[in-house]
């Protein structure tokens, strides 16, 4: 497998996207902007993790900082995941047309060739 000579900010976008705690996190900012504090109140773990978390959606995009007294307050940023929306598109279509074309297929197959379920499967090479 080739190594990779250096991590891109779509590497550090899904890196971010892959940890359910983080997802978990962005579901949770979707109600309203929140300190770490708070944030940290939901989750068994310690505040300092609950701000690695925070600090990783920070470096792929996916959370915005704002001061607000001595307090930081996070809210979502949407911005990168139109680069995941974008980076999905050619694969969902990619399957869709092929799902088409199978129910195509499936579609015209006579009715009497569909398996009852009833009997048992027989094997293409001639074996039952």
């Amino acid at each position: 497998m080739p190594v990779r000579a250096k991590e891109t900010p779509t590497d550090r976008l899904f890196g971010a996207l892959a940890n359910p705690t983080r997802r978990e996190i962005l579901d949770l900012l979707l109600r309203g902007e929140r300190s770490a504090g708070d944030i940290a109140a939901h989750f068994e773990m310690s505040r300092p993790s609950v701000s690695e978390h925070l600090r990783a959606l920070r470096d792929a995009g996916l959370v915005t900082e704002r001061a607000a007294g001595r307090r930081v307050l996070y809210s979502p940023s949407p911005e990168p995941l139109l680069a995941v929306r974008d980076w999905l598109t050619p694969h969902e279509r990619f399957w869709r047309e092929r799902l088409t074309r199978m129910r195509g297929v499936l579609d015209a197959l006579p009715d009497d060739a569909q398996p009852d379920p009833a009997q048992p499967a027989r094997h293409q090479d001639g074996d039952s």
